[in-house]
């Protein structure tokens, strides 16, 4: 009876995988074809391999094919040093400075191909090798395939593929924890978390992409840890961020980077919009539109996507700066400013996105002018799409009315009579321009005042 309990709590109990022990397993039990492997990496494993290398497919494209997914890219692993690489494969280049890679080049197509490297067993250990929280800032020692294997990550990513024989090189049950749809970390997840925080980022999106389970063991440490991740720098943060936001399962990856204690400090403004309904719910009908057009294969704009993130909170700062006395159209424009420098402190957003997101922002106002020339001047905006699907967004909300946004696409589709029949008539008399006031700023509107971004009612040219 005693030994029936303790083998049930040791079958619960989470496990450490750090041995590894090479399975090989044939065609017939994973079912991968070499015909599955996209071109360019055949030719690039195939040319390795007629030069006496060794070259495998490796990582998320062999995990994407066991589960049944279409791989996004594929990459190889091999033996070859980055300069033996370059000389095999003609139309290539070497890329990096921490860790020199190769891309090999088959007309559009890229495959980076890496060599073997070995996890320092000391790193975490060695002052020079790893920051003061454990962090590896030197990982860049070539070695052996097992070696290789056992530096990555989760089981599930630590897979090769070889082409030639059709076979998957397991080193830690890889496989197993596919069929079991789990998500395992390969060492103590603790020590590695440390090494590299971001893991615990990869850990959600991985479990949210997937349909896995975080393993116990895997898990256990996150919450204990997530301050780790500002040590991060700012633009690798904002890197893996977008790779959550574009997985396709951006509302799962959200629901469970809350649910581990781990979205506080990526997007800290977004911690204040998701506890408000209304906030929270903007923001998952935006991150759900996303997800959709991920899954269709329709182009995604990452700037779109955090210009609709990040909106609540401009539209809080606005308001308490109009109601400090300054206008409503250089309200929104000092709390766009306001909160992207307040955002950039921990989420590096490149500025080529910050234009796009104020032009997004700073046209809703002008969406509630309907009369005289202005509609006809916003349709000929170069962002007014883009704007025209912020403000659809709005509507369906619950922010503004759905009529507003009805009311442009009457219009845009309208002939020359129809959109002359839409417009609203002038309401309000044009205020005298003040000599000497302040110069308008780009995007502030063509003449007058532009009104409030609530767009609750209606602002007449």
């Amino acid at each position: 009876m005693i030994f029936d309990l303790l083998r049930r709590a040791l079958r619960r109990a989470p496990r450490i995988v750090d041995q590894p022990r090479l399975r090989v397993h044939p065609v017939k039990d994973h079912g991968i074809r070499r015909e599955q492997i996209s071109r360019c990496a055949l030719r690039t494993t195939d040319a390795l391999h007629a030069a006496g290398f060794e070259a495998f497919v490796v990582g998320g494209a062999v995990r994407d094919l066991l589960v049944g997914r279409p791989p996004k890219d594929f990459d190889v692993a091999t033996n070859a040093t980055p300069e033996e690489v370059r000389r095999v494969i003609r139309r290539s280049r070497i890329i990096g400075r921490r860790f020199q890679i190769v891309h090999a080049l088959c007309g559009e197509d890229v495959v980076e191909v890496s060599t073997f490297r070995a996890l320092q067993s000391d790193a975490a250990d060695d002052d020079q090798a790893a920051d003061e929280h454990g962090r590896l800032i030197r990982d860049n020692v070539f070695g052996t395939q097992e070696e290789d294997a056992l530096r990555r990550d989760f089981t599930a990513n630590a897979l090769f593929y070889d082409p030639r024989r059709e076979e998957v090189w397991d080193y830690f049950d890889g496989v197993g924890d596919i069929r079991a749809r789990r998500l395992r970390m390969i060492g103590d997840p603790g020590r590695r978390y440390r090494e590299d925080p971001v893991r615990m980022l990869r850990a959600v999106r991985f479990a949210a992409k997937l349909g896995f389970r975080i393993d116990e063991a895997a898990r256990g440490p996150i919450k204990e840890l997530a301050d780790l991740l500002s040590n991060v720098p700012s633009a690798r943060l904002f890197d893996e961020m977008l790779k959550l936001l574009l997985s396709g399962h951006s509302v799962e990856c959200l629901r469970q980077l809350r649910a581990e204690g781990l979205h506080h400090g990526l997007l800290p403004l977004l911690d204040v919009v998701l506890d408000e309904p209304e906030g929270e719910r903007f923001v998952t009908l935006a991150l759900g539109t996303t997800d959709q057009r991920v899954a269709a294969d329709k182009p995604v704009s990452p700037a779109f996507l955090f210009a609709t993130l990040l909106w609540h909170e401009v539209r809080a700062s606005a308001a308490r700066i109009e109601a400090a006395g300054e206008s409503a159209m250089a309200a929104l424009y000092q709390a766009m400013d306001e909160v992207l420098d307040a955002q950039k402190e921990k989420l590096a957003i490149p500025r080529r996105y910050d234009a796009v997101m104020k032009e997004i922002w700073g046209l809703q106002p002008r969406f509630v002018q309907r009369g005289g020339q202005r509609p006809y001047r916003l349709l000929e905006h170069p962002r007014y799409r883009a704007a025209w699907d912020f403000l659809v967004l709005r509507a369906q909300a619950g922010e503004i009315e759905p009529e507003l946004a009805r009311w442009w696409e009457d219009f845009e589709s309208g002939d020359e009579d129809q959109r002359a029949a839409l417009l609203v008539a002038d309401e309000r008399p044009k205020r005298k321009r003040r000599r000497g006031g302040r110069r308008r700023r780009p995007g502030e509107g063509d003449a007058g005042d532009t009104g409030s971004i609530g767009g609750a009612g209606e602002d007449p040219a």
